[in-house]
């Protein structure tokens, strides 16, 4: 059982940057982490992924060119740097882990890997 808890969402003119924290209870050590994010009108996708050894993918190149994911299993904490932002990164983000058991292709399995979710920050980016 994992609860993750976002953190670090707000408004944010174009250009600038924001980080988001994941708090997780319970371990990750050994679980793939990600994030995702949900526009109005759009489907779910997948923004970044985060093996347990600290391998990374990202869901599209603008995203790996502009966003860093990373982790600390001894806290139990997952982040997501996003530098240069644009209003089509408008959304709700959030965090998720892995299934306890489960078949998948990686952490950047975006539609099979993930089970736990955590209820989101809104992240807001201005013209």
């Amino acid at each position: 059982q994992v609860q993750l808890v976002e953190s670090g969402g707000g408004s944010v003119q174009a250009g600038g940057s924001l980080r988001l924290s994941c708090a997780a209870s319970g371990g990750i050590s050994t679980k793939c982490m990600g994030w995702f994010r949900q526009a109005p009108g759009k489907e779910r996708e997948g923004v970044a992924g985060i093996f347990p050894g600290g391998g990374t993918v990202y869901g599209a190149d603008s995203m790996k060119g502009r966003f860093t994911v990373s982790r600390d299993n001894a806290k139990n904490t997952v982040y997501l740097q996003m530098n240069r932002l644009s209003p089509d990164d408008t959304a709700m983000y959030y965090c998720a882990a892995s299934a306890d058991r489960g078949y998948w292709r990686g952490c950047g399995d975006f539609t099979r890997a993930y089970a736990y979710w955590g209820p989101g920050t809104q992240v807001t980016v201005s013209s």
